[in-house]
């Protein structure tokens, strides 16, 4: 690809994947790599991040790259753990803060005369995520915005065209966070603002006909934004030497296998429907914990496909909708030192025993980069708006062990909750929304008697990619009507609350 490139040096941060995906927002193309693992052949890269970390720079622990090919050669935009680390080891102080620095911060000085914090002023709201703080600045820095609690929010090195922060520009909450790194890439680095939803298509499809040639692909769709994307991808490049398989696993919503199979007549593709429903309900019998669903979900799934692929000559290639946020959350993406948060059912790699390669066309991308690029190739706007709904389905939506009856209440109350959304016009005002089965029992009172049933948590929020989020206010009439609905016309409910956290610390789903 000629494209100008970042390249981002990943240290472990939950976060990394997001300044990615800020990035690409400005049509910037960009790679990460682990902190340890530099390229050998720096000069591909018109600029350097250094991401945030869980570690500290004071332990014995540290993260210690050699930045002898990058520091005073290239732009450099330290984050975070970043910022710390050239602190720390270049004549500076890092110490523990006087309270843990997490959360929105207002920056209360702002050098406004360096092009860096060009169209950012004093007020702007940054997100901090931080344990320890830089007490002094390293040799030759230059201080360039506080905030109320940290003084050292922002320097540069003279010198050098290097910059640091400490706070996390990437994330929803930093709400000048796009314009910073446009200023930093942009206007100080120069890199050219030419990576488009477009050219992303054309340099994959490229991509997938000189890796695929003539060889058959069995792709896994679900009916979602990601596995259709990827489907259309892989459609324009091996036509058809791609079959495309819907399976029911008997946790999808309600008429939701019948449903997708009619969604795709017409869009040229090769859909086979499987009703696999029964082998994954006897798979999930008696587990509860939540990881180990996931797993069994992703073993009887990989069976399934191999099943499948065995009744097609010649398969090689196993093709899945992964995008990032399935992969960080799952195991650093790179290889670097990302935290797992959980496990996601097509993140992995395939048994022994399964043989054949996997091809994940949107790897790369977050979820509103996928609906950019679905877009730009044609596909259906209503069909790009869905809401993610998980790969192991209603699984994660019940806590504790699945039973038939579960998913049967469980797909009611969901199939009220979507259907009221879309009645009263507030659908598309949300990013992802669901109903959770909790594992408790409440009394309640039915009919001048006593009831002892479930009790169900409606969940909504907003988001643009995943990572983070925030619960959305939903109207209290919209709420008391489908609570009502709910109660009344769901046998086995009595009881319905709403979730109200955000990511972080809570996770979209339950488990």
């Amino acid at each position: 690809m000629q494209h100008d490139k970042v390249l981002i040096l990943d240290f472990g941060s939950q976060y990394t994947q997001l300044i990615a995906r800020r990035v690409r927002e400005l049509n910037i193309y960009c790679e990460i790599h682990p902190y340890n693992k530099i390229p050998t052949i720096i000069e591909k890269y018109k600029a350097v991040v250094l991401s945030g970390s869980p570690q500290s720079v004071r332990g014995d622990d540290a993260l210690h790259p050699d930045l002898s090919s990058i520091r005073a050669k290239k732009p450099l935009l330290a984050v975070c753990y970043g910022a710390q680390y050239l602190a720390h080891f270049s004549g500076g102080n890092v110490a523990p803060s006087n309270t843990r620095e997490y959360g929105r911060a207002n920056l209360s000085f702002v050098d406004d005369n360096d092009p860096f914090f060009k169209g950012i002023s004093i007020g702007s709201q940054v997100w901090m995520s931080h344990s320890d703080t830089i007490k002094t600045l390293p040799t030759n820095g230059v201080l360039l915005a506080s905030t109320h609690d940290v003084e050292h929010a922002a320097y540069k090195i003279e010198g050098e065209t290097t910059y640091a922060i400490q706070f996390h520009p990437e994330v929803y909450h930093s709400t000048d966070g796009k314009q910073l790194l446009q200023n930093f890439l942009v206007d100080i680095a120069g890199l050219e603002q030419d990576w488009t939803p477009d050219s992303f298509v054309d340099e994959t499809v490229a991509d997938l006909k000189a890796k695929l040639q003539k060889d058959k692909v069995v792709l896994g769709l679900s009916g979602g934004v990601d596995s259709t994307v990827a489907a259309i991808l892989l459609n324009k490049a091996i036509g058809d030497n791609l079959y495309c398989i819907f399976v029911n696993n008997g946790l999808l919503r309600k008429n939701e296998f019948s449903s997708v199979l009619k969604q795709y007549e017409g869009m040229g593709l090769n859909v086979k429907g499987v009703d696999a429903s029964a082998r994954f309900l006897d798979a999930l019998a008696g587990v509860d914990d939540p990881e180990l669903k996931r797993k069994a979900i992703g073993r009887v799934f990989i069976e399934v496909f191999d099943d499948e692929a065995h009744l097609i000559k010649d398969v090689k290639w196993l093709a899945q909708g992964t995008i990032y946020p399935d992969v960080i959350e799952s195991v650093s993406a790179t290889g670097g030192p990302s935290a797992t948060i959980k496990s996601h059912h097509n993140v992995g790699g395939l048994p022994d025993f399964m043989k054949l390669n996997v091809v994940e066309p949107l790897k790369a991308l977050f979820k509103d980069e996928v609906r950019r690029v679905g877009a730009s190739i044609g596909i259906d706007a209503q069909l790009l708006g869905r809401h993610p709904f998980p790969g192991p389905g209603l699984a994660i939506r019940i806590l504790g062990d699945i039973t038939a009856e579960k998913v049967r209440i469980l797909q009611d109350v969901d199939a009220i909750f979507i259907n009221g959304l879309r009645e009263w016009g507030l659908y598309d005002k949300v990013w992802q929304a669901g109903a959770m089965l909790l594992p408790v029992n409440s009394v309640g009172v039915m009919g001048d008697e006593r009831t002892y049933e479930k009790c169900v948590a409606l969940r909504a929020v907003e988001s643009t990619d995943g990572m983070t989020a925030d619960w959305v206010n939903l109207p209290y009439e919209f709420l008391q009507k489908t609570s009502n609905d709910i109660i009344n016309k769901v046998k086995g409910v009595n009881r319905v609350v709403y979730d109200i956290s955000s990511k972080p610390p809570a996770t979209i789903e339950w488990e």
